[in-house]
């Protein structure tokens, strides 16, 4: 199934074609706009060749940072961005050789799903569930109990990025987060 989340073809493609480009797109996701921080993965493969995790945990951190930061970075924070993606990329080779897609193929359950995707640097609780609803949604990874780990995000509607095919649909994310948003801060006053 392909990926339509950053609203550019080809990198969209990227997030297709490389499960590590995807994990790394939901740890890019945040605190920075998600089409954009889906878009990092593919300009990481445009400047430094290779999406492999094993060059990326290898790479020079001082010379992968710059080639972060260079614009349009890959986040708005790209230098700890950097530095964070060189660690996951460390994890991926050590813990699935690799390849990580083993992080949802080897799943025993949508629990354990739930706690590998946690084991991730920068994916805590509400990302983790965000990242498994969207395996579950768009690549149809859905192993027992996934629905129970992640919450409201298994529900049908436009909550997240899981939700997110197209250009209508991410405005209908953006939408209702604006709406949470609101809501909370009403509650708050």
């Amino acid at each position: 199934m392909a990926i339509h989340i950053t609203g550019d073809d080809a990198a969209d493609q990227v997030l297709t074609d490389s499960p590590f480009a995807l994990v790394v797109g939901m740890m890019l996701d945040q605190q920075y706009p998600m089409e954009h921080a889906f878009r990092g993965p593919a300009k990481v493969l445009d400047r430094f060749g290779s999406l492999e995790p094993a060059a990326i945990a290898e790479a020079d951190a001082e010379e992968f940072a710059a080639l972060c930061a260079t614009a349009p970075a890959i986040h708005r924070f790209p230098g700890s961005m950097a530095a964070r993606l060189q660690d996951l990329a460390r994890l991926v080779v050590e813990k699935y050789d690799g390849d990580a897609s083993r992080l949802w193929t080897e799943a025993e359950s949508g629990k354990d799903l739930f706690k590998r995707v946690q084991e991730l640097p920068g994916f805590g609780k509400q990302k983790a569930q965000i990242f498994v609803s969207l395996l579950a949604k768009q690549l149809d990874v859905r192993p027992e109990g996934w629905d129970a780990v992640v919450g409201d995000y298994a529900l049908e509607g436009y909550r997240s990025v899981a939700d997110v095919t197209d250009g209508d649909s991410l405005q209908k994310v953006r939408d209702f987060k604006k709406q949470k948003k609101a809501a909370a801060k009403e509650k708050a006053v």
